[in-house]
C-alpha cells in the first residue's frame, strides 16, 4: 500500500521531516471541511459514515498511532492491535458526539502525534513493527507517519463527500 487508487494519495510523496506540519494541518482542515457541512450526522449512503463519524475516526487514528508509535519505541518488533474502527464507531456513539468537542479533540490528537514525529530521528523512523491493516505486515514508523497522513487525507475528502 504506497499509493492509494481512490484518493491518489502517494505515500513517497511525504518526506519524513514534513510528517509533523502535515499532521498538524489536520486540525484547520477538519475544522473547515465538518464546518462547511450542513448536517454533519447525515450518513450519505447506507453503510457509509457520516462527515461526523468519519472526523470521528480520524481523532482516533491519531491517537492509536500515537500509542502505536510509543510503543515501537518501546519494544522491539511490537506487534500493534487492530483499533477495532468499526466497533468502535457503535460502542463510541460516534454519531452522537458533539462536533465542536470532536474538532477540538482531533486538532489536540493530531498535534500530540505531530510533536511525537518531530523527535524522531532516522534511527527511530526506521523502527518496526507488524501492523495489522490492511493485512498484517511488518512496516517501520515512517510507514506508520505516511499512512496516517493518507488516513487523514483520504476521510477528509470523505467528509466533503458526505457533506
Amino acid at each position: 500500500m504506497e499509493h492509494c487508487d481512490e484518493c491518489g494519495f502517494d505515500y513517497s510523496s511525504v518526506p519524513a521531516d514534513a510528517l509533523p506540519d502535515r499532521l498538524r494541518g489536520f486540525g484547520p482542515r477538519y475544522s473547515a471541511g465538518l464546518g462547511a457541512v450542513r448536517d454533519p450526522r447525515r450518513r450519505p449512503a447506507e453503510r457509509v459514515w457520516s462527515p461526523l463519524e468519519y472526523t470521528c475516526h480520524v481523532r482516533d487514528v491519531f491517537r492509536v498511532q500515537r500509542q502505536r508509535l510509543a510503543l515501537a519505541l518501546e519494544v522491539d518488533e511490537p506487534e500493534f492491535i487492530p483499533m477495532g474502527r468499526d466497533e468502535r464507531a457503535v460502542t463510541e456513539a460516534y454519531n452522537e458526539q458533539d462536533p465542536a468537542v470532536v474538532l477540538d479533540e482531533l486538532g489536540t490528537a493530531a498535534g500530540e502525534l505531530a510533536d511525537a514525529f518531530d523527535r524522531l530521528g532516522p534511527a527511530e523512523l526506521n523502527r518496526t513493527g507488524s501492523y495489522p491493516f490492511p493485512e498484517p505486515q511488518v512496516r517501520t514508523m515512517l510507514w506508520v507517519g505516511r499512512h496516517t497522513v493518507h488516513e487523514g487525507e483520504h476521510h477528509l475528502l470523505d467528509v466533503r463527500r458526505g457533506g
